[in-house]
């Protein structure tokens, strides 16, 4: 029988992915571990590797695709001494539009032509199971199930997502005419005028519900026609906005604010690399940040404070042994958070060129999955821009974060007399379920005594 490759999920937060070029074509053999494709996804270009051996039947999603949900039929493969033109015709599914809104039929679901499922493979790194997303429910027998947050999905058709959105219509309201009670868009065009909704639900006594946010119909009207243009999200943007709309409104923060004298800092940097050996070109073997510092303080700070070192969840804390230090690093169209593993390890110089070649392929987006997912916590520099100080988000797993402002001379008290000296502002982001205030005051205090002896942090 044959095989439908699918959509891969390449990260736990993807939901979509843009198929940027088919490395084989209709009819190339290929065996299990080739590379078969270029994904790009939230965060980066991946390579996906097949599964199986046999030949590319057809292709039913061409490259330059944008928004195609993980788990769509993608391609068919035909197993070895399989007839290809018979697995082209019998396998898969229809293929992805490729409009950006990636609209398609109802009646059109990845997998309903009774062949086996292959999913891709991510190079180097096996892809992890995609969680089942809000929305997304192409196969499945009811129109509506527990996913594992325990709120309801509600299975509807790209397109009906789209109208329901701009009609400011909650879907769970709609009752749905398509297969397997699946929401389609000649549901949402009822509701409009009040046909087929159903009552709105209780509140749950769980938690207070959170408003919904102005649909975009209603924002366009605010604003005369023809004096904006609209931008569309890529991946990456949604993801971000999902992952912080998601963190404050679930993770309490609190936030704790020190200045710290940075003069010994800069003396150190300042000394560190005039000595930095030179290679036969005369190029330093590295080059020491104010940022890198902070990385190697906040690492020990946390193995001196282990109790910080923690991610919360629903059965129990989980302390973790090293301080694995996320950096946030600018690139178009958003952020990433590569990771320093085992920070309170290194030394400078190491945390200094592996930031280097972090942000090189981060702004690339060439970073493996690896590389930016978990971490205990991170470090948001806004110094570069000027800024004094500002608040981070915190970004789960992570129970804090540390918002680094720029180095300043500012006039101090020093013994009665006024001095000036070399500031620099940060302001810890805490999660209260996993860190106290007196907790997340003294991981901060621990960092502080760290900057500002930054001997301390090699003993």
């Amino acid at each position: 029988m044959p095989i439908n490759i699918l959509m891969p999920a390449l990260s736990p937060t993807m939901e979509k992915g843009n198929l940027a070029k088919w490395l084989k074509k209709e009819g190339d053999k290929v065996q299990s571990g080739d590379v078969i494709a270029e994904i790009e996804t939230d965060k980066a270009t991946m390579e996906v590797e097949a599964v199986d051996e046999g030949t590319i039947a057809k292709i039913l999603v061409p490259e330059g695709t944008v928004d195609v949900p993980v788990n769509d039929v993608i391609a068919i493969l035909a197993g070895d001494g399989e007839d290809v033109k018979a697995a082209a015709a019998g396998g898969g599914a229809a293929p992805a539009s490729p409009l950006p809104t990636g609209e398609r039929s109802a009646a059109q679901q990845p997998g309903e032509g009774g062949a086996p499922v292959q999913r891709a493979a991510p190079s180097p790194t096996p892809s992890p199971q995609p969680s089942p997303q809000r929305g997304e429910g192409a196969g499945h027998a009811t129109p509506q199930s527990s996913g594992a947050n325990g709120h309801a999905r509600i299975f509807s058709s790209p397109l009906a997502r789209r109208l329901a959105k701009d009609a400011g219509i909650d879907l769970a309201r709609i009752a749905g005419s398509g297969p397997h009670g699946r929401v389609i868009a000649r549901d949402v065009e009822g509701a409009k005028s009040g046909k087929g909704l159903k009552a709105p639900q209780a509140p749950s006594l769980a938690g207070p519900s959170i408003a919904p946010s102005m649909s975009d119909q209603q924002v366009r009207s605010l604003f005369e026609e023809g004096s904006y243009e609209v931008v569309p999200h890529d991946n990456m943007r949604r993801v971000i906005a999902q992952r912080l709309t998601q963190s404050m409104q679930t993770i309490p923060h609190f936030y704790l604010t020190m200045d710290c004298n940075i003069d010994k800092l800069l003396a150190a940097r300042e000394e560190i690399n005039a000595n930095a050996p030179k290679d036969a070109d005369k190029k330093p073997a590295y080059k020491l940040s104010v940022n890198d510092f902070v990385i190697k303080a906040l690492a020990v700070a946390l193995q001196r404070v282990p109790n910080a070192n923690v991610s919360w969840t629903e059965s129990g804390m989980l302390r973790h042994k090293h301080s694995d230090v996320g950096v946030a690093v600018a690139m178009p169209g958003g952020l990433i958070t590569p990771i320093i593993r085992k920070a309170e390890t290194l030394p400078l110089s190491v945390i200094s060129n592996q930031m280097k070649d972090f942000a090189t392929r981060a702004r690339a987006r060439k970073l493996k999955p690896e590389e930016y997912q978990g971490g205990t916590t991170a470090v948001s520099n806004l110094g570069m821009y000027g800024i004094k100080d500002f608040t981070a988000v915190i970004n789960p797993p992570h129970a804090t974060i540390l918002a680094v402002g720029t180095g300043e001379q500012r006039a101090i008290v020093r013994d009665g007399k006024v001095d000036v000296a070399n500031m620099m502002s940060v302001t810890l982001s805490c999660d209260h379920r996993a860190v106290d205030g007196a907790l997340g005051a003294e991981l901060i205090g621990a960092f502080k005594a760290l900057i500002e002896n930054p001997v301390m942090m090699m003993v």
